[in-house]
């Protein structure tokens, strides 16, 4: 199967095939700037050190109810709004407005997650959609699947370190003097965070119990699951997001790129996984093409349009070219 041309709807006939899987992966070379050799230590000494921590989740000692709330709870504050809603269709594609004082709060949500700051976080996916599934695509699962998933993370790429990434993807991020300083402060950031779900539980079992011991056990509780459990979750849905929905799926476009439209990680992701419909038109704030093709972070924007807190949202402009589903028979839209 080679690699779809052009930029139009395909026909009924092509997506009536329905999930399929491409062939094409293993096919793409490494990005010129990678050396095998010369390891990230950065990436993986905080990526294998968060996912050692997270296996503590398993001692009774460190559980409570309260910690698996938050987990799941931070998941979408901290992943749905911060790397969703912020760092992609905000930052990346400016598919919104907000007031700068929400952008920012959001984009902390965002920093909380432990991706890197804002500007090479932006700089990166723009690169992406730039050249995506060619060689010079930071991420492609072309490459490889495990590539894709988190493979670039751990082997150095020079092409993500040059000042002219920055300079060409991230220009209007870098500008902005908060985030250029959550680019040299970013993990302290994230450290004060889990030191505050800490504290907090222990103030709270210290309220709760009186007791020291009482105390400590249930502030670890809060900041292990709150915080690392929750971090180590929201790195593999964006892994998800990154890497399965340029292998697996069906496409409502054709686009020059490899991206389709995966329910399972659509689902998982709150919406991220209609890729083919976001590669198609990258500036809309909604990946939600058909009726079915539910989008959890365009009804949380949805939300905040409500309550006045943003505005000037871009919708998708090609609903009409998508025809009738040949499974239910509707127009998207309809």
């Amino acid at each position: 199967m080679s690699l779809l041309k052009g930029d139009r709807a395909l026909p009924d006939g092509e997506r009536a095939e329905g999930f399929f899987v491409t062939d094409r992966a293993g096919v793409l070379s490494l990005p010129v700037g990678v050396s095998k050799r010369r390891i990230n230590w950065r990436y993986a000494g905080a990526v294998g050190g968060c996912h050692l921590l997270a296996l503590l989740a398993f001692s009774p000692w460190f559980f409570s109810w309260t910690g698996l709330a938050l987990a799941w709870f931070g998941i979408f504050v901290f992943g749905g709004l911060g790397i969703n809603l912020c760092y992609h269709r905000l930052l990346s594609h400016r598919s919104f407005q907000c007031s700068l004082w929400l952008e920012h709060t959001l984009a902390c949500f965002a920093v909380c997650c432990f991706e890197d700051a804002p500007a090479r976080w932006v700089a990166i996916h723009r690169m992406h959609h730039h050249r995506a599934d060619e060689r010079p695509d930071p991420h492609s699962p072309l490459v490889s699947l495990f590539w894709s998933y988190m493979g670039w993370l751990f082997i150095e790429n020079t092409d993500l370190n040059r000042i002219i990434a920055y300079d060409r993807y991230a220009r209007d991020i870098i500008r902005d003097r908060f985030y250029a300083w959550l680019e040299r402060a970013f993990v302290w950031v994230v450290l004060t965070s889990w030191l505050g779900y800490f504290a907090v539980g222990f103030l709270a079992g210290l309220a709760l119990t009186g007791t020291l011991r009482e105390a400590v056990q249930y502030g670890a509780s809060i900041w292990l699951w709150g915080a690392i459990v929750r971090t180590v979750l929201v790195w593999h849905i964006t892994w998800c997001g990154n890497s399965f929905p340029h292998l697996f799926g069906y496409r409502n476009y054709e686009t020059k790129d490899n991206s389709r439209n995966n329910i399972i990680v659509a689902i998982i992701t709150n919406g991220e996984g209609w890729h083919n419909n976001h590669h198609a038109e990258p500036g809309s704030a909604s990946n939600q093409h058909h009726w079915w093709e539910l989008d959890m972070t365009y009804m949380a924007l949805k939300m905040l349009v409500r309550l006045g807190l943003a505005w000037n949202v871009q919708m998708p402009t090609r609903l009409s070219e998508v025809s009738a589903s040949p499974l239910l028979g509707r127009r998207a839209g309809q």
